[in-house]
């Protein structure tokens, strides 16, 4: 237990001082590139963005993943003793506004408003997602 969720952390912490190294690198290699920007259409992604992307649906998987250990206590106890109910309380409000905060802020445009709910869906997973997972916690 406690050997593979160090494992785990020291994995994890590895790979995002990999990732912020890699978007460090691509907005340098951006910056000096600027000299000789080619136009490029409003569909195709940069690396940057892609990267973005990449982050944020990683981000989710962790994030969603980051109720089950929980939630698989819970059922082999058969009881929520030694939960923080105010942490879930606050998580669930947190979550709660930031999703609504992306839902309201959508464009009013059919159009625009699918390329949005693209560009935002790993995050709107992640904060709707965990939500749903901390109604079964709590």
């Amino acid at each position: 237990g406690s050997k593979t969720l160090k494992n785990f952390c020291i994995t994890w912490i590895i790979v995002c001082i990999a990732l912020c190294v890699i978007l460090l690198c691509q907005l340098l290699l951006r910056s000096q590139d600027q000299s000789t920007v080619i136009e490029r259409s409003n569909n195709s992604l940069d690396m940057v963005e892609m990267s973005g992307f990449v982050c944020g649906y990683i981000s989710c998987v962790f994030y969603l993943g980051s109720r089950f250990p929980q939630l698989y206590k819970n059922f082999q106890r058969k009881s929520t003793e030694g939960t923080s109910y105010l942490l879930f309380a606050l998580a669930m409000m947190g979550n709660c506004t930031y999703g609504l905060s992306l839902v309201l802020k959508m464009p009013a445009t059919e159009s625009s408003r699918t390329l949005y709910f693209l560009h935002h869906l790993p995050w709107l997973l992640g904060s709707f997602g965990v939500l749903f997972l901390d109604f079964f916690v709590s």
